[in-house]
Parts: structure tokens; sequence; C-alpha cells
């Protein structure tokens, strides 16, 4: 399974995660793994807050609802398991991510200044998103 889950990053991000890497996180405790053929989502649950360590979607299948539903489902997982709120960072200057987690009720929470390295060398800053459950999913 993780070998498919990092073909599917390799796919979506410029600095991917390995299958040993994934394995490692998928081991810890309170972390799982919503999956589709073109894209998963990786989530840890601590008491009773969730965190998104990764979306990732295959450039083929985007703007098809595949994030949506990943992030739905992981909402409906996490809560099961007792979270009340889930958390993530994104480029601030990923636009295409930042819609999806408006459409999905996350709001700015905080900012991680420079936290983002790019190939060229330069920094990005994060921008943290955060969604209580006790509000509903549009």
């Amino acid at each position: 399974m993780t070998d498919t889950l990092a073909a599917i990053h390799a796919e979506a991000f410029d600095a991917p995660w390995d299958a040993a890497s994934l394995s490692a996180l998928l081991a810890s405790p309170g972390v799982f793994a919503v999956a589709e053929d073109d894209g998963f989502i990786l989530i840890r649950v601590v008491a009773d807050e969730a965190e998104i360590l990764t979306l990732a979607v295959r450039p083929s299948a985007r703007r098809g609802g595949l994030g949506r539903r990943l992030v739905e489902a992981a909402v409906v997982r996490a809560a099961a398991l007792g979270a009340e709120r889930m958390f993530l960072e994104v480029a601030e200057g990923n636009i295409a991510a930042r819609a999806l987690y408006a459409r999905a009720g996350f709001n700015e929470a905080g900012r991680r200044r420079g936290y983002y390295a790019r190939a060229d060398g330069s920094r990005e800053d994060a921008l943290v998103l955060a969604l209580n459950f006790s509000r509903k999913l549009p």
C-alpha cells in the first residue's frame, strides 16, 4: 500500500515522501489514511485534535471532487476517534488547496513564517488552518 501512496505523492509534490516515510507514519499511534485510486489523505488524531499530515491527488485527477471526498471522509473518521477539531498547514501560494479547505469550512488560525523550503532556495509561509467539528461541512 505504501508504494502506491508514495507514487501518488511523487506525482502530487515537488518534494515527495517515500514509501519508508509513509510506512513509518502509518505505524505511528493515531495515524490513518483514507485512500482512493488517485489520491489519499493522511491524518493523525491525538486526544481531541486531528491534523492533516498530507493530502495528495494525482494531477490528472484534480478538480473532480476527490480532494473534497478525502477531506470529508477524514473528518468523519477523526470525529469517530474523538477529535473535535482538525488542523493543517498549507503553503500560502497554494491557491487550489486553500480554496478546497475554505469550501470545507477551514479558517486561518495562524502562520508559520518560512515554513516551506523551495527548490530555488526561497522559503514560503505556511498558513495554519483549523476546522471545528461543531461546525458542519457545507
